[in-house]
């Protein structure tokens, strides 16, 4: 029986393999350079080797003595939705760095010497947090020396246009004449959100709960088999990922979602696809007004309290 492989980093990487070799076009048969992966994950060889070792054990990559591994599927054709959560070790503190960045306490330039003496850690555990904000489009190196945040995550205008941007898209990726249901996905997807109705809304932390949500919106924008549609879908999951975070302190919010989620899925699945675009197209525009209105409140509560402060 082959060993069970550490299942903590790889898990954590395996998505994002798969992510790239799509980005790169990769086909059933063509090679996974450990060196080049490592490179752009911006990790050693060694953890990303467990990465291709977990892709094998779910039947997506395979091992050739003295050759390395292989990708055994078209990567475009892979789901990353039946793909482990990505699990941090250290995902307590990022999002403990998360709340802050958003709330506006990490000033908008910063430099590592400064968390580190904010929060009381290691350089390395810093890094890896820092790496994992900037893989997510939330910060990004400055030339040289120090770190700079995304202008777009305090930017409401931003977030409402996002939204309506998704409203034009999603839709109209249902709709597109070579729309194919991927019933297995459909079935695992349908699972995932009952189980979150069933009491995983109150235990999955806040980035789980977003990748989740952004998996079902990539299944369903991917069965298009419009390669434009799920690049412009996967480029928004990452720029709305940190305002989701807001809204998904507010869990019993979510319950009405889930159930929402699984009726859009159905609609698809029976061929009511009409009724499926339109029934989105209305989920997202309340699912934004609701965030929104819950970001501007928390504005206001936020800018009372500091005026309040100066006034003492």
């Amino acid at each position: 029986m082959k060993p069970m492989i550490k299942k903590d980093l790889a898990e954590q990487l395996a998505p994002k393999i798969i992510d790239m070799a799509r980005a790169r076009s990769m086909r059933a048969g063509d090679p996974l350079r450990e060196e080049a992966f490592a490179k752009e994950l911006g990790v050693s060889r060694s953890p990303v080797r467990r990465g291709f070792a977990l892709l094998e054990e779910l039947g997506l990559a395979t091992k050739e003595p003295n050759r390395g591994y292989f990708l055994t599927r078209d990567a475009r054709t892979i789901d990353t939705g039946n793909l482990p959560l990505e699990v941090d070790p250290f995902e307590d503190f990022y999002l403990r760095v998360v709340d802050d960045v958003l709330r506006g306490d990490v000033p908008t330039t910063f430099f590592e010497a400064e968390l580190i003496r904010r929060y009381e850690v290691p350089r390395g555990q810093l890094i890896k947090v820092l790496n994992r904000l900037a893989n997510e489009a939330m910060i990004e190196r400055k030339p040289g020396q120090g770190w700079v945040i995304n202008n777009f995550l305090h930017d409401s205008k931003a977030h409402i246009q996002s939204y309506r941007f998704r409203m034009a898209i999603e839709p109209a990726a249902i709709l597109e004449p070579g729309y194919v249901v991927d019933k297995a996905a459909f079935a695992k997807a349908r699972r995932t959100q009952q189980e979150m109705l069933d009491g995983d809304i109150f235990k999955l932390s806040r980035s789980q709960l977003f990748q989740i949500g952004a998996q079902l919106h990539e299944l369903i924008v991917r069965c298009s088999g419009n390669a434009f549609f799920l690049e412009a879908i996967r480029r928004q999951n990452q720029l709305r990922r940190f305002m989701a975070y807001k809204a998904n302190v507010d869990r019993p919010r979510l319950i009405t979602q889930c159930k929402e989620h699984i009726h859009l899925l159905d609609l698809i699945e029976t061929g009511h696809r009409e009724e499926a675009a339109n029934f989105l197209r209305n989920h997202l525009d309340i699912v934004g007004r609701l965030k929104t209105d819950k970001e501007a409140k928390d504005e206001l509560a936020q800018q009372k309290i500091l005026d309040a402060l100066v006034a003492t």
